[in-house]
């Protein structure tokens, strides 16, 4: 079986589902599962109707109103009849999702957070299966929500893969086009959860691992996987190939075009992984795979804007040891943010994170009843991997350095600019 990843870009629209089709056509249907995400920038919208209702704001309505507005153009970009079953399934899906708002009574953020973003891709492959339908290609829809399952951590669930295997290799039907949802699961009380924001590519490779895949296919809007954004980096390169280690790296470090999760379960397998364009799918793209670590070998550079360094000493100077550390990383975990890079010495302990929860403001408080605590707002980290004097060049022209850490084949650059 072969697994397909389509992302919110490539569905933004009837002409995006419609060219999802022409690639089906093209590269092959049968024994095929599509995992779609999300149309366009959905997820964002139903994140402000979240922020909407929790905030008793007048716009809640408005902002729904919003998505379905949305999502109703393009049903009616893509059906004539508007009398056709997928109008009344989308329309229920939105019904079902107002009535959750009105009756929910949970405080917990991350709760109703999952509960709403999940309308997203629900609809998204509601409406992409009845077209398919339409035009003549028969498909299996499936709720992943029955298939993957996870514990309860909102928002960045953690998959109980015993479960998840045994669910997907009993449900899934092979010798077919089956078509599910990116980014969400569900816990033992069958609530629905999601696996952390871009989790649609983690999806697929849990797919993958569970049917021993063939392949797995992400479709992207760039050719494949660049050495460098292009959006903050002139001459990017395209990665023809990329080993199973390497590319861990990369996603680690923050690379966009491939999930930090998504790797693990396919190199257990030695599934290969390609990222090719929906725009030219004829196109090799880049491949994930056993081999050569890159292809051409070149510079890579990750750049991950909005962070926070953060600063540590001890209030009577005395040593940062190995039990204030382990105390240090607890509120880390604590407050869900996470560490990108650690620098100590002596007496101080300096680390870089990711607020992506805002909870700074209350680890910062936590922090300050036992060290001294200063910190530098929107800074960006910076990682090259197999640098060289040029690329490091490059990175910190123009720019205030402040912190650099090197290893023998990364280094990693703290900035204000």
């Amino acid at each position: 079986m072969k697994i397909f990843k389509f992302g919110g870009a490539s569905v933004k629209d009837a002409n995006g589902v419609k060219n999802v089709a022409g690639i089906l056509t093209q590269i092959g249907l049968e024994n095929t599962l599509l995992v779609i995400s999300a149309m366009g920038k959905t997820t964002n919208a139903l994140e402000i109707v979240v922020r909407n209702y929790f905030n008793k704001s007048n716009e809640l309505n408005a902002s729904l109103q919003e998505v379905r507005k949305y999502h109703n153009q393009i049903l009616i970009d893509l059906f004539e009849d508007e009398e056709h079953e997928v109008f009344y399934e989308v329309t229920a899906l939105f019904d079902d999702l107002e009535y959750f708002i009105r009756s929910n009574k949970s405080p917990n953020y991350s709760f109703v957070y999952d509960q709403v973003i999940s309308f997203g891709e629900l609809v998204s492959t509601t409406i992409v299966s009845f077209y398919l339908k339409e035009i003549g290609i028969k498909n299996n829809w499936l709720d992943v929500r029955n298939f993957i399952k996870t514990d309860t951590n909102y928002r960045d669930a953690n998959v109980d893969w015993e479960q998840t295997q045994s669910l997907i290799k009993k449900g899934v039907k092979k010798n077919t086009l089956n078509i599910t949802q990116g980014f969400i699961g569900s816990d033992e009380n069958n609530f629905t959860t999601t696996l952390g924001r871009e989790g649609s590519d983690y999806t697929a490779a849990i797919f993958a691992y569970c049917l021993s895949a063939e392949s797995v296919t992400i479709w992207k809007d760039v050719s494949g996987v660049l050495n460098a954004d292009p959006r903050y980096f002139e001459n990017a390169v395209l990665l023809n190939q990329i080993s199973y280690r390497e590319a861990i790296e990369l996603a680690f470090y923050g690379a966009s075009v491939i999930h930090p999760k998504t790797l693990q379960p396919l190199q257990r397998k030695e599934i290969p992984l390609y990222v090719k364009s929906f725009l030219n799918p004829l196109l090799a793209g880049t491949s994930v795979s056993k081999g050569a670590d890159l292809e051409p070998h070149t510079s890579c550079f990750i750049v991950k804007k909005n962070q926070l360094l953060i600063s540590l000493s001890s209030l009577d100077f005395s040593f940062i040891m190995e039990e204030h550390i382990s105390e240090i990383f607890a509120l880390f975990h604590h407050y869900k943010v996470k560490v990108n890079v650690i620098q100590n010495s002596a007496i101080s302990f300096s680390v870089c994170i990711e607020d992506k929860f805002n909870n700074f403001d209350e680890l910062r408080k936590t922090l300050a009843k036992k060290f001294k605590v200063s910190y530098n707002e929107n800074v960006s980290l910076y990682t090259i991997r197999h640098f060289d004097k040029n690329s490091v060049n490059v990175v910190e022209t123009g720019k205030t350095v402040l912190l650099k850490q090197i290893s023998r084949e990364t280094l990693q650059i703290v900035t204000k600019e």
